[in-house]
């Protein structure tokens, strides 16, 4: 799915993060994104697509292959 390269690696922890992050909102109603950058909602959008940005990279990888 991600390749060694340093984008591959940092859209795999995106994801990684995305998918916890989710998993928390939906078990327990708790956003962590927004804990953590709450303050700033300029921070938490770019984090979201950031994310989805990173899971449309892993969607390719798979794909290519």
């Amino acid at each position: 799915m991600a390749d060694k390269s340093v984008v591959g690696t940092i859209a795999l922890w995106l994801v990684l993060i995305g998918s916890l992050n989710w998993g928390l909102v939906g078990a327990f109603n708790w956003n962590l994104v927004e804990v953590i950058l709450g303050t700033v909602p300029v921070l938490v959008q770019i984090v979201y697509i950031l994310m989805g940005l990173s899971a449309l990279y892993m969607i390719y990888g798979a794909v290519k292959k």
